[in-house]
């Protein structure tokens, strides 16, 4: 392999323009690239070769060895030594936590987002122009929709508006609580498939999934959902397909989530336990390797024209969501509420635009998470 000639995550050009290595990075199948830690990993840039690598039993997500690469120097965020996120282990928490957050219970929860997507609205029209969408909706409506799912008490969901501040200790709290007190949300929907099934989780693995279905929730969420908006209102040709059609948005959703990215693949790093063979090069066992699912998006073979925004497009579906037994189970929820969102929001608020050129907005200075630090919106 060749000395890596990028850094990743790449930079931002433009608060609302892609990275320019997404331009002409599928040239070679596997880029060597350099972290924020200063380690090396290969990049897997194409759609086809990126699914293959998730699929293949060989790539591994335990990133507790010592030779694997690190992320950062400290392994923030996505570091978690008790919890095993390889089969047969994973499998068997996904198959508990699929249980318990089925498709069901999200189809449920829509006409709620519905009723919070007003009421949000509503305060939104009586407060006037211009707010920062982040804390006026996005962060509002995320964190009462994963709140009111995973069953944390109304009095007790202003714990999730800082999210530098990540609720761990809180949560080992509320699932104590939960097993005492049990309702019908998810929480104890965990903790009885937990409990009652021959390979129930572990007190760490349910801490852990709890704590990583709420801050994926909303966090994630949130930060799409206003990036969602700052893309439209940058294509008003595009925007105004929707507003003409509301029958446009879950197709628009789909391509805003290929095209807006809020946070970087450094997440999906992966370490290679046998050699495995991609696009004709062998990649050696003990290989640190990143399947790059903001280059799978843009990668011409599987989309026509992909630096092109285009809400009426119908290629292949994006891989926002991660594919196989690593595909977000969040991910039913999270299309409700973007489409929900976005469509409540250009409904009520036909002159809906940003309150400042998209040129001034800024992005969060986070390997991980890339969304706006502010979204100043005005009608």
């Amino acid at each position: 392999m060749t000395t890596p000639s990028h850094s990743y995550p790449f930079g931002w050009p433009s608060p609302v323009d892609q990275p320019k290595e997404l331009a002409d990075l599928h040239a070679e199948p596997i880029v060597p690239v350099t972290l924020p830690s200063g380690d090396t990993a290969l990049l897997i840039t194409r759609y086809d070769d990126i699914r293959q690598v998730l699929a293949d039993p060989r790539v591994s997500k335990n990133r507790n060895r010592p030779d694997v690469a690190r992320m950062t120097a400290e392994k923030v965020k996505v570091f978690q030594r008790q919890v095993d996120m390889d089969p047969p282990g994973h499998t068997r928490m996904r198959r508990l936590i699929g249980k318990a957050f089925t498709a069901h219970r999200v189809e449920r929860l829509r006409p709620r987002i519905t009723e919070i997507v007003e009421e949000l609205l509503d305060e939104l029209e009586r407060a006037g122009g211009p707010v920062d969408l982040n804390r006026a909706f996005s962060y509002p409506l995320t964190i009462r929709i994963i709140c009111e799912l995973l069953g944390v008490p109304e009095e007790e969901r202003a714990n999730f508006g800082d999210t530098s501040s990540p609720p761990w200790g809180y949560m080992r709290d509320l699932i104590a609580r939960k097993r005492e007190n049990p309702d019908d949300e998810l929480i104890s929907a965990l903790i009885k498939v937990s409990d009652e099934d021959d390979g129930r989780l572990s007190e760490e693995e349910l801490h852990w999934w709890s704590t990583l279905l709420l801050l994926a929730g909303y966090e994630t969420t949130a930060s799409q959902l206003s990036g969602c908006v700052v893309l439209l209102l940058a294509h008003p040709g595009q925007l105004a397909l929707v507003r003409e059609d509301p029958g446009r948005v879950p197709a628009a959703v789909e391509e805003l989530l290929r095209c807006q990215v809020v946070g970087s693949s450094l997440s999906m790093l992966r370490y290679v336990t046998e050699d495995i063979e991609v696009a004709g090069t062998v990649i050696p066992k003990g290989t640190s390797i990143i399947p790059a699912l903001e280059s799978a998006n843009h990668d011409p073979a599987a989309f026509g024209c992909p630096a092109r925004f285009d809400v009426t497009r119908r290629d292949r579906t994006q891989l926002t969501f991660s594919t196989g037994q690593h595909y977000c189970v969040g991910a039913p929820l999270a299309r409700a509420v973007l489409q929900i969102g976005l469509a409540g929001l250009l409904r009520r608020f036909p002159g809906l635009r940003l309150a400042v050129p998209a040129a001034e907005l800024n992005r969060q200075h986070d390997v991980f998470f890339q969304g706006f630090t502010e979204v100043p919106v005005a009608w």
